[in-house]
C-alpha cells in the first residue's frame, strides 16, 4: 500500500499529468528546431542529398510539432489532415493568382534564351526551383502545372457528379424498367479498362482543358451512379421519405427536397477521393504525350522531361513535379478518407 506521498510521485509521472506535458513540450520543440535546421541546411546543399536532408528534417518536424500540439491541448490533434488542407489551400490560391505573382517564364521558349539550361535548385538565383532544359523555370512551370491539372480534374468530377449523382438518384428512386437500363449501360461503361477508354478518347478528341475534362468525365460518371443509387435505394425506404409520400408529394419533390439532400454527403466524398485519381489520370495521359502538349505545363508532361537518361544527370527535373504531385493526390485521398469515414462509413470500409 502506498503512503501519500508516494502516490503523488507515481501520478506526477502518468500520462497526461504536468510533468509528462512539460517534457513532451520540451521534447517537441527540440525537434522542431532540429527539423527546421535539417530543412535550412539542405537548401544550400540542393541536388539528391540535399532533397534527402529536407525529407528527413521535415519528418522531424512534423514530430516534434504534434509532440508541441499534444502537450498544448492535453488530446491528440490530426495534424496531417491540417497540413493537407494547408497544402491544398496554398496550391489553389498559387494557380489562382499564377498569372499575377512574380513568377519566372513558364512555356515562352524564346523568353528564356538567355536563362541557363538544368540550373539546379537552391542556388540563390531568379529560379528558386531551377529550370530545366530550355532555360523554363521550374517553379512557375509547377504552379501553372497545378493550375492545369487542378482545372482539368475539378471540371471533371464536377461533370461526373452532377450526370452521374442525378442518374443514379433517378434510378434509385423510380426502379423498375429504368433502373435495370442504367444499370446495363453503367456495366457497359465499368466492363471497358479505364485507361483504354481514355486513350481512345484522347485519341477522338482533340487535345485540350475542355475535351480532357469531358474524356475524364466519362471515367467518374458509372461508380457516381452506382454509389448515389445505393444510398437512394437505403433512405428511399425511410420514414420522411415514406411520410412525403404519403402527404401527397410528387416524385420530383422528393428527390429533390428529402432524397438529394441525403445523398450529397457521401457523393461529395467520393468525389474528393476521384479528384486525385483523375489528377494521376491526366499527369498520365500527359506523360504518355496524349493529353496537354508542350510547352504548356501540367505535371505529367514536366515528368516526362526526365526521359532519355535526364533524370540520372538532373533529378530535379522529375522529384520537383513528382513532388507536387504526390503531395496533392496524397492530400485529396487523406481528405477524401476522413469525409467517407464521416459521412459514408460502409464505403470507406471497403
Amino acid at each position: 500500500m502506498l503512503m501519500p506521498h508516494e502516490t503523488q510521485g507515481v501520478d506526477a509521472h502518468l500520462p497526461g499529468t504536468a510533468t509528462t506535458r512539460s517534457q513532451m513540450l520540451r521534447r517537441g520543440i527540440v525537434r522542431l528546431v532540429l527539423g527546421l535546421l535539417a530543412v535550412g541546411v539542405a537548401v544550400p546543399v540542393g541536388g539528391v542529398l540535399g532533397a534527402l536532408l529536407a525529407l528527413i528534417g521535415v519528418v522531424v518536424a512534423y514530430t516534434g510539432l504534434h509532440r508541441v500540439v499534444w502537450a498544448w491541448r492535453r488530446q491528440r490533434v490530426d495534424l496531417l489532415v491540417g497540413f493537407c488542407l494547408g497544402w491544398l489551400i496554398l496550391v489553389g490560391l498559387l494557380a489562382l493568382l499564377a498569372p499575377v505573382l512574380p513568377l519566372g517564364e513558364h512555356n515562352d521558349v524564346s523568353a528564356a534564351l538567355t536563362d541557363p539550361s538544368y540550373l539546379p535548385p537552391f542556388r540563390y538565383s531568379d529560379h528558386l526551383l531551377g529550370t530545366n532544359n530550355f532555360g523554363l523555370d521550374m517553379l512557375a512551370r509547377s504552379i501553372y502545372g497545378a493550375r492545369t491539372s487542378l482545372v482539368i480534374a475539378l471540371g471533371a468530377v464536377a461533370v461526373g457528379t452532377l450526370v452521374g449523382g442525378t442518374i443514379g438518384v433517378v434510378a434509385g428512386y423510380l426502379r423498375g424498367g429504368v433502373d435495370r437500363a442504367v444499370g446495363v449501360a453503367t456495366n457497359a461503361l465499368l466492363a471497358v479498362p479505364p485507361l483504354v477508354l481514355l486513350i481512345t478518347l484522347s485519341i477522338v478528341l482533340e487535345p485540350g482543358l475542355r475535351n480532357l475534362s469531358l474524356a475524364l468525365a466519362v471515367l467518374t460518371i458509372p461508380s457516381m451512379v452506382r454509389l448515389a443509387r445505393a444510398n437512394t435505394i437505403t433512405f428511399a425506404q425511410r420514414e420522411f421519405v415514406l411520410a412525403a409520400r404519403a402527404l401527397g408529394a410528387t416524385r420530383l419533390r422528393i428527390i429533390a427536397r428529402e432524397l438529394v439532400p441525403n445523398v450529397a454527403l457521401p457523393v461529395f466524398s467520393m468525389a474528393v477521393v476521384l479528384i486525385s485519381v483523375l489528377i494521376v489520370a491526366e499527369s498520365s495521359l500527359s506523360f504518355l504525350g496524349l493529353g496537354i502538349q508542350q510547352p504548356e505545363p501540367t505535371w505529367g508532361n514536366m515528368i516526362s522531361e526526365g526521359q532519355g537518361g535526364v533524370m540520372e544527370r538532373e533529378p530535379f527535373i522529375v522529384l520537383i513535379p513528382g513532388f507536387f504531385l504526390f503531395l496533392t493526390v496524397f492530400s485529396f485521398n487523406l481528405l477524401g478518407e476522413r469525409a467517407q469515414k464521416r459521412w459514408d462509413p460502409r464505403s470507406a470500409k471497403l
